[in-house]
């Protein structure tokens, strides 16, 4: 059964079929399919007799599997992704990302490496490993030709690193809050299934609120940084 037809009886929701059929149709070879069951990426099949079948939804996650990877996530973020409720899109998404390796970052941003390195061990540019990706991306170069920017403009490297430290782990103090929010364990009490409802309707709306959030903190960011200014302009000022 060819990808086409396959996808057709899938629209219907009434076909089973062997793993070779499914293989066949999604693309992948058995072995990749047998795989990924071992890995848990996959829903058992269904048993008739001495045979295993396989359904509409295996087609579907075969084709999601293979959209995760060609973005550039391991196989155990696949796997936190496919089990985790609802769309996370407004987190993770993105189309395919461009690859980099440390060096290969490292040298399209102009910055010397030690710098890059001291950044790193900031939290500024972490291990792809531990946001679910294999490698580095656009996002991390564009942060990295921001800094070369600071660089620049004349500010001393130890000032740069000592800054982007500092927001690194404010960053992640308070997203770690938010996060007790929307878990429940911080702020109002949820009844369970309210909760549970809430957290269904926040990851379906993620695409839209992460950005509109964004705008917020921006927005407080640079209240912030003015009020504080003044205030250190008014308190270096001589009392009259």
């Amino acid at each position: 059964m060819g990808e086409p037809a396959l996808k057709q009886a899938a629209a219907t929701q009434d076909r089973l079929w062997r793993i070779d059929d499914l293989a066949h149709g999604a693309g992948v070879s058995v072995d990749t399919i047998r795989y990924y069951q071992r890995e848990g990426l996959l829903p058992r099949p269904q048993r008739k007799g001495r045979h295993k079948l396989y359904g509409p939804e295996h087609l579907v996650r075969l084709e999601r599997i293979k959209e995760l990877q060609d973005r550039r996530f391991s196989l155990a973020a696949i796997r936190a992704l496919l089990e985790a409720a609802g769309n996370l899109e407004g987190i993770f998404g993105g189309g395919p990302a461009t690859q980099y390796t440390f060096d290969e970052l490292v040298a399209r941003s102009g910055l010397e490496p030690v710098l890059v390195e001291r950044l790193r061990d900031t939290g500024l540019v972490p291990d792809p490993a531990s946001f679910g990706r294999v490698a580095y991306d656009g996002a991390d170069l564009d942060a990295l030709h921001a800094i070369a920017e600071l660089v620049s403009a004349g500010f001393p490297h130890d000032v740069i690193v000592e800054v982007a430290g500092i927001y690194s782990a404010g960053v992640e103090t308070i997203e770690r809050q938010v996060l007790d929010v929307f878990e429940g364990r911080r702020g109002r009490h949820w009844d369970p299934d309210e909760l549970a409802d809430f957290q269904a309707r926040s990851a379906e709306a993620a695409s839209s609120v992460i950005p509109l959030v964004s705008r917020i903190v921006t927005y407080l960011h640079q209240r912030t940084l003015q009020r504080l200014t003044l205030g250190a302009i008014e308190g270096d000022r001589p009392q009259s």
